[in-house]
């Protein structure tokens, strides 16, 4: 930062006088101004160096307006790659922009059109010397650490609160209950005389400035003092003085003997669950908690947490794993999927395609499988007595016995489904409904198809379907309640389904084994066998010495009892 005082100290004799204009002229500039996105980055060298602890690498020294001497330390260690100011600074320089984090298959060689900061679950280091694979938190850590180790660093906790300028000058936002009197300055208006209204029309006139600085009417004030001629204040406050405490206020927002009913907030708040972008985490939720214990400090509340439960969702990527962006033309417009597949597709592939909070890259492909999901769901639904392109026409050897494996696997579907949601995991929960619509699959145009047991599990699937695919599941609802003879009712106001502990309980499984990932049996067994029992029973099955051919597998490996693969190259 041009106001570190080791600029003074570090400039080299032959660059001091260029440094100190430099310096003296980022003294004239607001912080707002120097850290506007707006402006080009500028800076110079001062001809000093400094040595990287970890590889004794020679760097050089930059004095920077767009560093603060609040922030941290006021020194900065500049990673271009990955920081947004850095990289604007570097490309100003022309400096080097060196990778230092890259997500899997990512080389380090490869090109960089903007700083890459996506923070996905799978990045890892390179670049990095010893520590080069390290996911890329991990990875932070471990080096602190060797820092720490030889004593040349330590881990630390850098607070970046700073006072809170929260004047706009714009329309929109509450006004600022201010007069300035030419007698008396500055004057609060009276309690009595509050709220101050914004008025309900405005000249814009496309000048850029606040049209409230135009509105006589607004502007014409008196003065609480003395009674004469005043002026109001035009500037408003930043929109977050009411988005920090709205879920309060909407308790009870006719209330005008107070900002809050405590009886409804006592009932109804904390809030159970925020879910929202990492983004907010230095703005929204930080104003958050600190109006919330301002408002416990006036007595206004009694708790000391706005929410019980945070849950941020990660950020969906490219194709091309970059930040979609339209100068790359990664950007998909959710509008043609909708149009092309229907909400509740575009929907469930975005739950779909990974953990919600970790995020990732578009797959243009995997939405295709969604939809070819739903459409077997329905068919299922809609049509369980006739046979698919494709399907064979078997019977079970036992009906009951076939009856009762269907209900075994949609309480066991239930059961899983249940926790993922309360866990948001989606993806997971996603699966295992395609795995209960797969069970279903295999007893359509059978005798089961239609019955009691087929029933219970066309029931279950679509209720756990509903909090996802909200209109598909409310229009095979409705049908079936009208093919029954019931009357009509929302599947969104049906009580969520208990499973039964007892089915459960696995006696028995069909393993699916693969000769090089390609399914070629199933094989039933007892549960919870060892592997080398295991290994036994998949190698005696004729269909496996069929497809090994006399091979002798390489690897057999276990997949914690859902699924066995032999590799043989």
């Amino acid at each position: 930062a041009p106001e570190h005082p080791l600029v003074a100290v570090l400039t080299a004799p032959e660059r001091r006088a260029e440094v100190e204009a430099y310096v003296a002229q980022a003294a004239d500039r607001t912080e707002i101004d120097r850290l506007s996105t707006d402006r080009p980055k500028t800076g110079l060298d001062i001809g000093a160096e400094a040595i990287n602890p970890i590889n004794d690498e020679r760097i050089p020294i930059y004095v920077a307006d767009y560093v603060l001497g609040g922030y941290g330390t006021g020194a900065i260690m500049a990673v271009p790659a990955h920081d947004e100011r850095d990289y604007a600074f570097a490309m100003a320089l022309g400096l080097p922009v060196r990778r230092v984090v890259a997500r899997p298959g990512t080389e380090a060689a490869t090109p960089l059109e903007e700083a890459f900061s996506a923070h996905t679950g799978d990045e890892r280091l390179i670049s990095s010397g010893e520590f080069d694979g390290l996911p890329a938190d991990e990875g932070g850590r471990a080096i602190v650490a060797r820092l720490a180790q030889a004593g040349r660093a330590k881990p630390t906790v850098t607070y970046r609160l700073r006072d809170w300028l929260f004047s706009r000058q714009r329309y929109w936002g509450t006004p600022i209950p201010i007069v300035y009197c030419a007698r008396d300055g500055t004057v609060p208006v009276p309690e009595a005389d509050l709220p101050v209204l914004l008025p309900d029309t405005v000249d814009y006139r496309g000048s850029g400035e606040n049209p409230l600085n135009r509105d006589e009417a607004f502007l014409a004030a008196t003065c609480p003092r003395c009674g004469g001629p005043a002026r109001r204040e035009t500037d408003t406050m930043d929109t977050f003085m009411d988005s920090s405490w709205y879920w309060f206020r909407y308790l009870s927002p006719d209330k005008e003997d107070g900002p809050i009913d405590p009886d409804l907030v006592a009932a109804w708040t904390p809030v159970d669950q925020y879910t929202g972008g990492a983004e907010h985490a230095v703005m929204h939720l930080l104003y958050s908690r600190f109006f919330t214990k301002a408002m416990r400090d006036c007595g206004l509340l009694t708790q000391d947490e706005p929410f019980k439960r945070l849950f941020n969702q990660g950020q969906i990527l490219g194709a091309d794993g970059e930040r979609m962006s339209k100068s790359r033309g990664n950007v998909q417009d959710p509008d043609e999927l909708v149009a092309r597949y229907g909400a509740d597709t575009v929907r469930l592939f975005l739950m779909f395609m990974g953990p919600w909070d970790q995020g990732g890259p578009w797959s243009p492909t995997g939405i295709g499988g969604v939809h070819r999901f739903l459409n077997r769901l329905w068919s299922v639904v809609v049509d369980p007595h006739r046979h698919g392109p494709g399907e064979a026409d078997t019977q079970p050897e036992d009906d009951a016995a076939a009856g009762h494996e269907l209900r075994i696997a949609a309480h066991r579907a239930l059961a899983g489904v249940t926790a993922d949601y309360e866990g948001f995991r989606f993806n997971t929960m996603v699966a295992k409904l395609m795995e209960l619509t797969n069970v279903l699959m295999r007893y359509r145009g059978t005798t089961v198809a239609g019955g009691e047991d087929w029933q219970e599990a066309i029931r279950l699937l679509l209720l756990m379907l509903a909090p996802a695919a909200p209109h598909l599941a409310e229009e095979l609802w409705s049908r079936r309640l009208a093919a029954a003879g019931e009357p009509w009712r929302s599947i969104h106001l049906e009580p969520w389904p208990a499973f039964d502990p007892q089915l459960l309980a696995v006696r028995a499984i069909e393993l699916p084994v693969q000769v090089d990932g390609k399914l070629r049996d199933r094989v039933p067994m007892a549960a919870g066998l060892d592997q080398t029992e295991v290994e036994r029973l998949v190698l005696a099955r004729p269909k496996i010495a069929a497809a090994l051919g006399g091979r002798a597998p390489v690897r057999i490996v276990h997949a914690a009892g859902r699924l066995v693969n032999l590799v043989t190259r």
